[in-house]
């Protein structure tokens, strides 16, 4: 009852953190055609600078504060990383600036929904749907590191590099809304790149989620547990699912790069260097943990990192069929 209670608490908390920026904006919609108020103006001829200040102020500092008053747990991020890019699509469609070719735009806008009600629902059941319980466990060893400095390098280290990430990622959405120029055929293939990114992803985090229930319930029978997943897609990838969220990072960049603005791609080179780091703190991870450190050696060196590949034969393998 008491989970129940604060999830509800949690989830209020949520909605409600980022009206400020909501109000603000339909504010703004409703006196963009007032010349003479220099904040109006400001707002109208700078569409990229006004969504950086108020995810700055309404993400940043609130998120940040709210977590303060909540001993450091810094769980809203994390939910908020799978629709501010849903909000940003709707602030650049909106503005009155934008201009974009209509079809083009129904189309990132029904493939960005699509990735983002993935996301939440892998996010939730991951969370046994509950919200605010947990926190990112690279938070939690960056709370050890940092010790009693936590309090303001969370700020840096959570807040901030979320939005240079997060506001750069998401470039293509404000390029699809800023340039009206026919569909073709890289409209096509970044389409289906889009679409094949959040299928492999969703069938990667169902078939981890699968294995990890598995594992409580073996644990919970004092049975020993199950150390590597190396079924489905995780036996031609050990991080599919990182996979499958690049390709669709990648593919939304193809809309923008379509646009003409090859500096697209820098968003999207940046977020695989993250998730390229984020992968070799996993994997140590999994290394340290005594029960499947051995499996996991030998699962690394017959199994590619993140592009799905055919299976190395090892020397154990080759003994066996001789």
């Amino acid at each position: 009852m008491a989970s129940t209670h604060s999830t509800f608490k949690n989830a209020l908390i949520a909605i409600l953190a980022t009206f400020p920026s909501i109000l603000f904006y339909i504010s703004f919609l409703h006196h963009h055609n007032n010349e003479d108020h220099s904040l109006w103006n400001w707002c109208n001829q700078h569409p990229f600078l006004l969504a950086n200040v108020m995810f700055f102020l309404n993400v940043n500092v609130l998120f940040w504060f709210i977590a303060l008053l909540q001993s450091s747990l810094h769980w809203m991020i994390g939910l908020y990383w799978m629709v501010i890019p849903v909000m940003l699509l709707h602030f650049y469609a909106n503005h009155p600036m934008a201009q974009y070719n209509q079809l083009r735009s129904w189309i990132v806008t029904i493939l960005t929904w699509i990735w983002s009600i993935r996301m939440l629902h892998s996010y939730l059941r991951r969370e046994n749907w509950q919200l605010g319980v947990k926190q990112d466990w690279r938070y939690i060893d960056m709370s050890h590191q940092y010790g009693k400095n936590w309090w303001w390098i969370s700020f840096f280290a959570i807040y901030i590099s979320q939005q240079v990430l997060q506001m750069g990622i998401c470039l293509p959405l404000h390029v699809v809304h800023s340039v009206d120029k026919p569909l073709n055929l890289l409209d096509f293939i970044a389409t289906v790149i889009c679409i094949a990114g959040v299928t492999i992803a969703f069938y990667a985090d169902t078939q981890l989620h699968i294995f990890i229930s598995k594992n409580q319930k073996l644990k919970q029978l004092g049975q020993p547990l199950v150390p590597i997943l190396d079924k489905g897609l995780w036996c031609y990838s050990r991080h599919p699912n990182y996979f499958g969220e690049q390709m669709w990072w990648w593919g939304l960049a193809l809309f923008g790069w379509n646009l003409g603005h090859s500096y697209i791609f820098i968003g999207a080179v940046l977020n695989s260097m993250c998730l390229g780091y984020v992968t070799m703190l996993v994997e140590k991870k999994m290394v340290r943990e005594n029960y499947r450190s051995n499996a996991y050696n030998l699962y690394q060196k017959n199994t590619s990192m993140w592009i799905p590949w055919l299976i190395k034969s090892t020397s154990n393998d080759k003994g066996k069929k001789n």
